[in-house]
């Protein structure tokens, strides 16, 4: 079947990251799929993210939509036919789009949630809160933004931080029928990313402590660690701004 290539604009993106015990990480993914290591260290978080213009790449930009969409994530890597390939594995999916829910998993790969947000955003203050419709998942984040990325047990500097998250392009996540894994690759005509400071953070995933035992799962900086990046082509001409080509990894 002939995978869709979608296109829109990342309105926003925010990163909020945890450093994670490699073996607890590694029990959270399938084969063939392992932690991501970075000084020792697994690397999950939180991406959350506003999408506008979203459309097929053939679509007029005058058909797109807008939505909040949450990840939850972890970084990955695995063995490819060309050596090591670099990722992230989608432990859920979530968005306050009934139309993404409703097409996730059959129009474009990415079995979505659905969940309420709500958002409320200065130019140096972001704050962003769901939960889910099922009431399985909750997260309330505040984050500021910061000069420079300061006090980081993951990355030396934000551009170490931004080469990490960029060369993670490639995301995959888990189906209803269990036999593949969905898979996701962005492509950007530019990329900029902004150091933050976590003012608060809560998440029912990475407090659960069946799932993260005590000790386990940290925020990357004292006392919080985040990125903030957008993703936009720099003249209209290019048709498309944020490309997202799809594909499928058995497991």
């Amino acid at each position: 079947m002939r995978q869709p290539h979608l296109s829109s604009v990342v309105e926003r993106r925010l990163l909020v990251n945890y450093r994670v015990a490699p073996d607890v990480a590694a029990r959270l993914l399938p084969e063939p799929l392992r932690p991501q290591l970075v000084h020792g260290h697994a690397v999950a978080g939180i991406c959350l993210l506003r999408l506008g213009s979203v459309r097929p790449t053939w679509a007029p930009k005058v058909f797109g939509l807008r939505s909040e969409n949450a990840a939850h994530r972890i970084a990955v890597e695995w063995d490819g036919p060309d050596g090591v390939e670099a990722g992230v594995y989608i432990t859920r999916r979530d968005s306050a789009s009934r139309l993404n829910v409703w097409a996730g998993g059959r129009v474009f790969p990415g079995e979505h949630g659905r969940a309420g947000f709500k958002v409320h955003e200065t130019p140096g203050r972001s704050s962003v809160a769901f939960a889910t419709r099922d009431g399985d998942t909750q997260v309330d984040v505040t984050v500021e933004l910061s000069d420079e990325l300061r006090g980081s047990e993951l990355f030396a500097d934000l551009a170490e931080a931004s080469r990490f998250f960029q060369d993670g392009a490639k995301g995959y996540s888990p189906t209803r029928s269990g036999r593949h894994l969905d898979g996701m690759e962005l492509h950007t005509d530019a990329w900029h990313v902004e150091a933050g400071r976590v003012h608060s953070a809560a998440s029912s995933f990475f407090d659960d402590p069946n799932r993260f035992p005590p000790g386990s799962a940290a925020p990357g900086l004292r006392p919080g660690n985040a990125q903030r990046s957008r993703q936009l082509a720099p003249t209209p001409d290019h048709g498309r701004r944020a490309r997202r080509s799809t594909r499928r990894l058995k497991h």
